[in-house]
């Protein structure tokens, strides 16, 4: 059993291992580049048939030793075998950042829209997604003595407003769950949600220009947030913040309020 980390502010990430899920897409980049602009060596968890452009994002990234691994977060199959084929080059993972998921916008009112077949596929994705990925690479995050977990959430968590009510669901039992697995995985692996409100993305789909100028409008801080807002709260996480587990850290310049 490795000693107690100290979980003292750090600078660096230098030797360390990011396996980012979702790792090709805008939250995951964004995070990939500030992770390895800190040292770290990150694992692009990719579902992607282009295995050769998903490689070529990793390459582009700052820093060295960086790959991309193939895997479907609602595969525990597949997420097993990207957790071996990564032991065999990697002893130990620091940090597992969950941002891999998408949802499509039904208003809460609409309940006819909201399918049980769009219900489930929320819950598998998002939740469910997350818990497989979580139990696939646990032995490598405890294997440092000294492991995070970042699961991008999302304030609809626990404002209940969000692109629809089963994503809302999906988002609040990864919270709820996350909390849990703090306690119980404490002192060698953290857990936080990092909770973004309305992101500059097209993670939802058919939001555009028009949705975005009308949310800032009604945001305390006169913007929506950006990919690297995001970014930046997992690098705090992983560097200055790092007596923190079992929690959320809300990065949606007050919408919540």
């Amino acid at each position: 059993m490795p000693d107690i980390a100290p979980f003292s502010p750090q600078d660096r990430l230098d030797g360390q291992v990011a396996v980012i899920a979702g790792g090709t897409g805008a939250i995951g980049m964004a995070t990939a580049r500030r992770l390895g602009a800190l040292g770290a060596r990150c694992v692009l968890l990719h579902r992607s048939a282009d295995e050769a452009a998903a490689q070529a994002l990793a390459q582009s990234l700052p820093g060295t030793g960086h790959f991309s691994l193939r895997a479907s977060i609602t595969d525990s199959a597949s997420l097993k075998a990207a957790a071996e084929r990564l032991a065999a080059q990697c002893p130990a993972v620091h940090l597992l950042v969950n941002s891999a998921g998408h949802t499509q916008a039904v208003p809460a009112a609409d309940l006819e829209a909201l399918s049980d077949e769009l219900i489930d596929e929320m819950l598998q994705v998002n939740f469910r997604g997350v818990i497989a990925t979580i139990r696939a690479f646990l032995p490598l995050l405890k294997a440092s003595g000294d492991g995070l977990i970042v699961n991008i959430s999302s304030i609809a968590g626990f404002t209940g407003t969000g692109s629809n009510l089963g994503y809302v669901a999906a988002k609040a039992g990864v919270d709820v769950v996350g909390d849990a697995l703090a306690r119980v995985l404490a002192p060698t692996v953290r857990v936080v949600s990092v909770s973004p409100g309305v992101v500059d993305s097209s993670f939802v789909p058919g939001r555009g220009a028009d949705f975005n100028t009308k949310a800032a409008a009604t945001i305390p801080l006169r913007r929506i947030g950006t990919v690297d807002d995001v970014a930046a709260a997992v690098q705090a996480l992983a560097t200055t913040l790092r007596y923190v587990t079992g929690t959320r850290l809300v990065v949606d310049g007050g919408r919540h309020l």
